[in-house]
């Protein structure tokens, strides 16, 4: 199976993936747990719609066409704006469809969602269908003082689902999911923003073609979201990251419409697709993408190399991100990750032993740049462990996310956490996140085990991601929250940066701040006064409000 035969998955609210394709974790691994002090919570999982039905709390309702909403600050004047903009039929405020748009997939989202939480519970969701309808309501809710938030795949895993108002709406974009144009000469093609990644795939595989963006939220992220987040997929080092493939875009602000990129490349000031790219919503709704697309692949080949120890094979792959040749695929297992081997859906346990690299080739002549890349890999210690390891990893990977939820069932807190820095800082940055997480979680008596990858390679630089996992506190959101605050501590005092490819959201929106400094805050606030002068996009994400 490949990228184009996934389907498009509808995420169950509370809950990663495909519902039809749950996953169980093996006795073995539900036994592991038990040596980092994990006990299944006593406390079930609250459902509050089945609460409201049951008649606590006030009731969800279908009076008027969508439903009702509990939301006393959400008026019927405000309702009947929104309706007329796009029709009653595309406006709904019954209680699940909120509560399907509420959050994202982080843990503590998740842990949430578990509780029964209903904050950040949107006041409506609505559906526009084209640019001229996102325009429109723009216009209309900026002259209301609405607030919104874009929605798509739903897969924010930084709180960048939850603007900081007591009343927004969520605008989902899922019907504006049309391949807009091809252009097989310059190899583009205009994706409208509400298109899956699997779609995207599909619709681009009947013509021959490929993006080649897989990251690990592929089964449910949008074409708007990574290019709002600045997404990174697995197959970066072959293909670049998202922003790489981004020629132009369309923007829907209240203030009017922006198109940008004319050429592939220009001269003429600062490029400002880059100030939309990772904007996260706080300028505007992106609604079309013009992407470079390159020939599906003819050929696809993935192995797994072993190394004695993570520092050996960091230095085989910072020779190949530097000098080359570069995989399309490169990624290095710390020991940890290598003997816990979470990638690997089906098991929890095992290992090779030392550092595990995954090497993938798409393209042509594989065989010439397998055979280039070896020699490289070996002469730096390296030892082939053939195709099995990779091709264990390419079959598994958009599984892996689907363990999280298992283990949570089973009182585990399990979470992660990405950072990027230059080769000279990776080893003391490693060691400071790590030592930082570990102290922060036995400090509230559930000692960690962290594991860490390379997933991303630069000449000058990687990526560093940390999978966490411990027994949870009786409060696990909090228990989290400091961890992470320790983390990102950890990783400012180390010269990392904040976020490689997770966004910044309201999670990381402080450290963020503290990153680049106060004047260049100012300035992005001045860039968000122009575009949404009365504040009514994604309120307090990316950037605190005035």
């Amino acid at each position: 199976m490949t990228e184009s035969d996934l389907p498009v998955v509808q995420l169950t609210p509370g809950r990663w993936g495909d519902p039809a394709h749950p996953v169980e974790l093996p006795a073995a691994a539900v036994e592991a747990l038990k040596h980092l002090g994990v006990r299944r919570p006593a406390a079930p999982v609250v459902d509050p719609a089945v609460r409201r039905t049951a008649g606590e709390g006030e009731p969800a309702g279908d009076a008027a066409p969508g439903g009702s909403t509990d939301d006393p600050e959400f008026t019927l004047a405000a309702r009947e704006v929104l309706e007329k903009v796009l029709g009653a039929e595309h406006v709904k405020t019954d209680f699940e469809t909120r509560w399907g748009h509420t959050r994202g997939y982080s843990t503590p989202d998740l842990l949430r969602h578990r509780a029964g939480d209903t904050s950040d519970l949107p006041a409506a969701v609505v559906y526009p269908g084209s640019h001229d309808e996102v325009q429109a309501l723009l216009t209309a809710c900026d002259e209301h003082r609405i607030a919104i938030s874009p929605y798509a795949g739903g897969t924010s895993v930084v709180g960048g689902l939850a603007p900081q108002r007591a009343t927004f709406i969520a605008v989902d974009l899922r019907r504006l999911n049309r391949l807009v144009s091809l252009d097989e000469i310059s190899r583009t093609a205009t994706l409208e923003a509400g298109v899956r990644g699997t779609a995207a795939e599909a619709i681009l595989a009947e013509h021959g073609y490929t993006l080649g963006h897989f990251p690990q939220s592929y089964e449910g992220a949008s074409i708007g979201g990574y290019a709002a987040t600045r997404s990174s997929g697995q197959s970066s080092a072959g293909y670049g990251r998202f922003d790489q493939m981004v020629v132009g875009l369309t923007l829907a602000t209240p203030r009017g419409k922006v198109e940008l990129g004319r050429a592939p490349m220009s001269a003429a000031g600062p490029d400002l697709r880059q100030l939309v790219l990772g904007s996260e919503g706080a300028f505007g709704i992106i609604t079309s993408v013009v992407l470079r697309i390159r020939p599906r692949p003819a050929e696809r080949s993935f192995e797994g190399w072993k190394f004695a120890s993570f520092d050996e094979g960091l230095t085989a792959i910072r020779r190949l991100a530097q000098d080359g040749p570069l995989p399309t695929v490169l990624r290095l297992s710390d020991e940890a990750e290598t003997a816990i081997n979470l990638a690997d859906p089906d098991v929890l346990g095992g290992g090779t032993g030392g550092a595990l690299a995954i090497v993938g080739f798409e393209g042509t002549r594989t065989a010439v740049r397998r055979a280039e890349v070896a020699e490289v890999l070996t002469a730096a210690g390296g030892e082939s462990l053939g195709k099995g390891p990779g091709e264990t990893w390419r079959q598994g990977r958009y599984r892996a996310p689907y363990l999280r939820d298992p283990l949570l069932d089973e009182g585990a807190l399990v979470e992660t956490l990405e950072t990027a820095g230059f080769w000279s800082s990776l080893p003391t940055l490693k060691a400071k996140v790590t030592e930082a997480l570990v102290t922060a979680l036995s400090e509230q008596g559930t000692p960690p085990l962290v594991l860490c990858h390379v997933s991303h390679v630069y000449e000058t630089g990687a990526s560093l991601y940390f999978t966490v996992i411990s027994a949870q506190t009786d409060d696990a959101v909090v228990q989290w929250r400091k961890a992470k605050a320790a983390a990102s501590q950890a990783i400012a005092a180390a010269g990392g940066t904040i976020t490689h490819h997770h966004a910044v959201g309201t999670d990381h929106r402080d450290a963020y701040i503290a990153e680049i400094g106060p004047l260049a805050v100012e300035a992005l606030q001045a860039v968000k006064h122009v575009l949404d002068p009365n504040g009514i996009l994604n309120p307090g994400i990316l950037l605190p409000e005035d």
